[in-house]
């Protein structure tokens, strides 16, 4: 899959749910994790460890930032900051193309984006539910719909029971050489 993406909550309160999303993003190949003005300073893992059996040791293997302010979260150059938030005007889930290259910014547990995330975003989407999700939920879903639909993956099929739609195999240009191609312009000329 072409690209890369980051995730993070903005208020997060509870370390449980910020390691459940890091090592959710792990699994799902995010290439860092973060959380603004969180109340659990920094991911240790040790919640990780203790109240979701990580065995992948995600604290390890992908990195972790902590930003004091929205302002301060870091988004890289050419990147598209990317809100998850339950609004009137927030694009849904399903009919939302995902940047190649995105950072995703959750709500905390019991608060909307600040203001001032919100500002920064680029985009804001939402899941249609009947009502809020637990934020490293909300996170998955998210991160499952860019992987489901940027991962190069078979199309579905028409009919239930029939097979996937294989796409057609990429197909390389040949080779080339900007030598023989002046060695040629030359020999005409």
């Amino acid at each position: 899959m072409r690209g890369y993406f980051g995730i993070g909550i903005d208020g997060v309160s509870k370390e449980g749910n910020m390691g459940n999303l890091i090592r959710t993003a792990h699994a799902f190949g995010a290439s860092f994790a973060f959380a603004v003005k969180p109340a659990v300073v920094q991911h240790s893992g040790a919640a990780v460890t203790a109240d979701f059996a990580d065995t992948s040791k995600t604290h390890t293997q992908i990195p972790f930032y902590a930003y004091a302010s929205a302002d301060a979260v870091d988004v890289p150059q050419g990147c598209q900051l990317v809100g998850i938030e339950i609004t009137d005007d927030a694009v849904d889930l399903p009919s939302f193309r995902h940047p190649t290259r995105a950072v995703y910014v959750l709500g905390s547990e019991r608060k909307s984006l600040s203001a001032e995330m919100a500002a920064r975003c680029d985009h804001i989407i939402k899941i249609p539910t009947k009502f809020s999700l637990n934020v490293a939920t909300a996170g998955a879903i998210v991160m499952y719909d860019r992987l489901r639909l940027l991962g190069g993956f078979a199309a579905r099929p028409v009919m239930v029971g029939q097979d996937p739609i294989e796409r057609d195999p990429h197909v390389h240009g040949g080779r080339f050489s900007r030598l023989e191609r002046r060695a040629r312009r030359e020999a005409k000329e």
